[in-house]
């Protein structure tokens, strides 16, 4: 694999498990609601990397698309490209990262014990649709986020 796709692939997946653990392990704490709250933080990690990888790769992919309707075969033969495949990693990540974190903000907003979310998180780290879906029911009385505030437009907190 080439060492730039190589060095964001292992970069990325190192950069999350901190964020990761800190939904898992520590919910409701301060540092989490600093960290896992504020978007930027979130994402970042993932977003840069797979940016630097995906800027230079668009013009092909998207042309692949844009020219051809997808196919399992169209799929196979993108991830024969290693930086093709270093980018569908990031992009798992991201998207696993993203859903765990709206995840954990629903958890956050229903009040829930970590003996439910922790292990709905973990679904959530590997299995993202999974973990959704399981979130969603462990949520299922909460609308939407409207009990979870942003102070300072980053740390979210649950109205008393």
């Amino acid at each position: 694999m080439e060492t730039l796709a190589v060095v964001t692939f292992w970069i990325s997946s190192i950069l999350i498990l901190p964020l990761w653990s800190l939904m898992w392990f520590m919910p409701k704490h301060e540092i989490t609601k600093k960290f896992v709250g504020d978007i930027r933080w979130s994402v970042l990690p993932l977003l840069i990397p797979y940016s630097i990888l995906a800027l230079p790769n668009a013009p092909d992919i998207l042309l692949t698309f844009m020219t051809q309707m997808p196919t399992p075969e169209l799929v196979v033969e993108l991830f024969e490209d290693e930086t093709v495949i270093a980018l569908a990693w990031l992009h798992m990540l991201a998207f696993d990262l993203f859903v765990g974190r709206y995840v954990w903000l629903r958890m956050l907003a229903a009040d829930r014990p970590m003996y439910v979310s922790t292990p709905i998180l973990i679904i959530c780290t590997m299995m993202s649709p999974l973990g959704f879906l399981l979130g969603l029911l462990a949520t299922w009385k909460q609308r939407d986020l409207g009990d979870i505030h942003f102070e300072n437009n980053s740390t979210p907190a649950v109205d008393a």
